[in-house]
């Protein structure tokens, strides 16, 4: 009973976490205490909950908890006076614990903006946002940053004390001050789905919860931002990959790579709707005069693949092409692996191989090391490939991902 209310309060928490704070910053103006409040909240839940069960709607019981709890913490600093007077009006207008979706949509896209205001450093920005919007914790971001854990950790700190020492407003910033802070938000959009996409950690292959959230509020953005071409290229980018979720794992939950997954399970609706978000991109930069960005040439890329009948059809040439101009675009070992990759398929995995020996800055990656056994095993060289097989286990910290490096080592072998 207990673990299944554990479970319970881990479900509400993944799915309202980030509407509940964003709410909470509106309410109390400080992204800390607002995430400080909601824990409260989370806490007494696990303390009433066994007893009172679970509420009928769990996320708008946690909000009106948390906001109680700030006008005890404001009595207690006697400072009630016109916070007490808001907060008030709001429990009152919410003590049927509705919830209204475009009003959370709103928050949370409010919170986006305050977290990747200009006062902070661009990596506080973005560190920031993903702890509070996509829940993700210090290891995770640090993986996502290539950097350690305790960097990360002061990154926030120091972004949470300069937006409370500045006094940042609550609010969604006036169009002209969007370029100053938009390169941020789709940053954070793209590294909350890529978590969520192929998770860092843990046992899931696939955390569904993040790309869903990334997404909703990618096709959020681009109604408030139609003219921005970025914008659609990274909802069409998230399209595309979404749209593959049925098959990239089997009925055990094991994860099935690219090339032997079965297309027909592809989501063909959502790949429609990636096409003509792309469309969209293509016409604002036209429009606009300018150049693709690294999204809308991330999104072709994954339209490559997602057009292709098979493993087989696939433009290779077109896809070097691409990531050629993503390498001008959005320079990244990342990136460069990929780039090898495609160099691969085309002209044979010798080549690609070449690529990849030359890469830096993949020191301590399973990446590097996953995809030099994939490229050894092609050319007969199998004792070579199961060694960075293992060596790629060893540095992975997602179980799926593990496993999958592990059996590869296996067949290498035999």
């Amino acid at each position: 009973m207990v673990a299944d209310l554990q479970q319970t309060v881990d479900a509400v928490w993944r799915m309202e976490a980030a509407k509940i704070v964003a709410t909470l910053t509106r309410s109390v103006g400080d992204v800390g205490l607002a995430e400080d409040l909601a824990s409260d909240a989370l806490i007494e839940a696990l303390q009433q909950w066994p007893e009172a069960g679970v509420p009928r709607n769990p996320g708008a019981w946690l909000t009106t908890v948390a906001k109680r709890k700030a006008i005890d913490h404001w009595r207690r600093l006697d400072r009630l006076d016109d916070k007490y007077a808001v907060l008030a009006r709001e429990l009152e207008h919410h003590v049927d614990e509705s919830w209204d979706p475009e009003r959370i949509d709103d928050d949370v896209l409010r919170l986006i903006f305050i977290s990747t205001h200009p006062v902070l450093a661009r990596e506080g920005r973005i560190a920031l946002t993903l702890r509070v919007v996509g829940g993700l914790t210090t290891e995770e971001i640090a993986r996502a940053f290539l950097t350690s854990k305790a960097t990360v950790a002061a990154r926030i700190t120091r972004a949470k004390k300069t937006l409370g020492d500045a006094g940042v407003p609550f609010v969604v910033p006036e169009p002209a001050e969007y370029p100053t802070r938009l390169s941020s938000v789709l940053s954070v959009l793209y590294l909350i789905y890529n978590e969520g996409y192929s998770a860092s950690s843990g046992e899931r292959w696939i955390r569904d919860e993040l790309c869903t959230e990334a997404l909703r509020l990618g096709r959020v953005l681009a109604a408030l931002l139609p003219e921005q071409a970025e914008v659609h290229g990274l909802v069409a980018l998230m399209e595309f990959q979404s749209s593959r979720f049925a098959a990239r794992t089997d009925a055990d939950g094991r994860a099935v790579l690219l090339e032997d997954q079965d297309r027909t399970r592809w989501d063909r609706a959502q790949i429609g709707r990636g096409v003509a978000a792309l469309e969209r991109a293509a016409q604002a930069v036209q429009r606009r005069g300018t150049g693709w960005g690294p999204y809308a040439l991330q999104a072709a890329l994954a339209e490559c693949h997602a057009v292709a009948p098979t493993a087989a059809d696939t433009d290779w040439a077109r896809i070097v092409t691409l990531y050629d101009g993503l390498v001008q675009a959005a320079p990244s070992p990342v990136v460069e692996l990929n780039r090898a990759i495609a160099i691969a398929m085309r002209d044979g995995p010798a080549a690609g191989l070449a690529v990849i020996d030359a890469i830096d800055g993949l020191t301590g990656s399973y990446l590097l090391p996953s995809v030099r056994g994939e490229l050894l095993a092609r050319l007969g060289r199998h004792a070579e490939a199961a060694r960075e097989f293992d060596a790629a286990a060893a540095l992975t910290t997602n179980g799926a991902e593990r496993d999958v490096l592990l059996d590869k080592a296996a067949r290498a072998r035999t």
